[in-house]
């Protein structure tokens, strides 16, 4: 067998893996590399390290554009096999792919302006929606823990990952025909915390011959451990005396969900006064109706309540906003509302126009629940700059700013140990991707200390065999 790291290796985005077996390829994830607007485009235009039509088979192990965004160009491209993927990962692609097609021709405008003063010919958009719908049709989704074959020699299992909804570590059992060797072969995809408002903790995994392991925190910790109501209550409750807006950029997938859920609790149990709250994502108001189709990726308590009431995600002061003539609305309101709306690092989306009009009064309160790269307006304004540059203009920071980083998606690196050592089997080889290079070094030297099997950090375009 052959692994080749072409993508998520060095850097934490791109998500790209080549899995050679029996005689047939097969790739591990198909994501968009996500950097400045020209090398992202050059990344991600071509197949650096293979040839689409050469594929058998792709296997996805979630809806994160960085894991699943380049699929579109890839079956554009020549690739005519199936896309194996859980079914709640297959409903999320459906919209967030459409929305990356969206989000294409946007930034396709803006590298045009260049190309042109550069007396450059203008670039396509990676891919058009039609594209990506007809990327859809190559899906096949299956349910977690169902045995299903892939190539000859090859079963795939998704196992709950619990990072988003969908969400799976790709299991392969393989009878290796170079050999004659029965191996399992496991792809942690992006694995979560536990302990998560809403999903599963993630499932662990037994006798792993060879591990294909993320590393996106590995020598970090998060800031407070998960399912922080109280913490989160308080924030709301100051707010609300103050009498202003509170602003909550989150990610229109799985955080805007986490936090309803959680404001659906903290109204039920009278710890915050009831005040109008709104969804201004229509990618979130998407995401949210396919949470509730998908009950069977729910912890055991969420799940139990759907049994006492229809939505968890719901409640009488929720307003689900997708017209944009809704969203202009929300600037005429005055007094307390809470507003969840997307980017969740403020890079695009609507939640620009609510910091515009919000950001410099005294009364509003902007609160962070998630991370935010380097010089997006969000870590800006999460590090308390006194101005911000908002949609061409520049903008006092006067509201409140507030900070909860334990809704965070991610294992940190405890975290990481802790699924490393409920994973049973002797672990041969492992290989670390999907984290900066000092974090991934951090996460192999801690493993080394505790494990006596191999255990190297991947490079970029890099081939091992086993």
């Amino acid at each position: 067998m052959k692994l080749k790291f072409c993508g998520a290796a060095g850097t934490t985005t791109g998500s790209q893996h080549l899995l050679e077996v029996n005689g047939k390829r097969i790739l591990l994830d198909c994501g968009l590399y996500q950097g400045s607007r020209a090398h992202a485009y050059e990344v991600n235009c071509g197949f650096r390290y293979f040839d689409p039509k050469s594929i058998d088979a792709v296997i996805l192990s979630h809806a994160h554009i960085d894991h699943s965004g380049n699929l579109p160009n890839l079956t554009s491209n020549g690739y005519t096999g199936n896309i194996y993927a859980t079914h709640a990962t297959r409903d999320l692609c459906q919209i967030m792919l459409a929305d990356s097609a969206r989000i294409q021709e946007g930034d396709i405008d803006w590298l045009n302006k260049h190309r042109k003063k550069d007396g450059l010919e203008p670039a396509e958009p990676l891919y058009t929606e039609h594209e990506a719908e007809l990327c859809l049709r190559q899906f096949v989704s299956v349910n977690y823990d169902r045995p299903l074959q892939v190539a000859e020699g090859v079963v795939v299992r998704f196992i709950d990952a619990g990072h988003i909804l969908g969400s799976a570590q790709v299991l392969l059992e393989i009878s290796d025909q170079a050999d004659g060797k029965k191996k399992r072969f496991l792809f942690s995809g992006d694995v979560g915390r536990g302990g998560n408002e809403v999903l599963r903790d993630p499932v662990p995994v037994p006798d792993v011959d060879f591990l294909l392991m993320e590393s996106t925190y590995g020598g970090r910790e998060h800031e407070a451990p998960p399912g922080v109501g109280e913490h989160f209550a308080e924030i709301i409750r100051d707010a609300v005396k103050r009498g202003g807006k509170i602003l909550i950029p989150a990610f229109a997938v799985e955080r805007t969900q986490q936090i309803l859920f959680v404001l659906h609790e903290l109204f039920e149990s009278g710890e915050i006064p009831s005040v109008p709250v709104y969804v201004d994502s229509p990618l979130a108001v998407s995401a949210t109706e396919i949470y509730r189709l998908h009950p069977d990726a729910f912890n055991e308590e969420v799940y139990q309540s759907l049994f006492e009431r229809e939505n968890p995600f719901g409640f009488d002061n929720l307003t689900l906003v997708r017209s944009v003539t809704g969203s202009k609305a929300l600037n005429d309101i005055h007094g307390v509302a809470i507003i969840i709306s997307a980017s969740g690092m403020c890079e695009a989306g609507r939640i620009l126009h609510h910091l515009k009009n919000n950001i410099s009064n005294p009364k509003t309160t902007v609160l962070f629940v998630g991370y935010c790269a380097d010089n997006t307006l969000g870590r800006k304004i999460r590090d308390h700059e006194s101005e911000v540059p908002i949609l061409g203009g520049r903008y006092k920071v006067r509201a409140k700013i507030e900070i909860i980083d334990s809704f965070s998606g991610h294992a940190d690196h405890s975290e990481l140990l802790a699924y490393f050592d409920r994973m049973s089997g002797p672990k041969q080889r492992v290989w670390l991707v999907h984290g900066e290079p000092d974090h991934a070094e951090s996460l192999r030297a801690a493993l080394a200390a505790r494990h006596s099997g191999s255990i190297e950090v991947a490079v970029l375009g890099g081939e091992v065999e086993f």
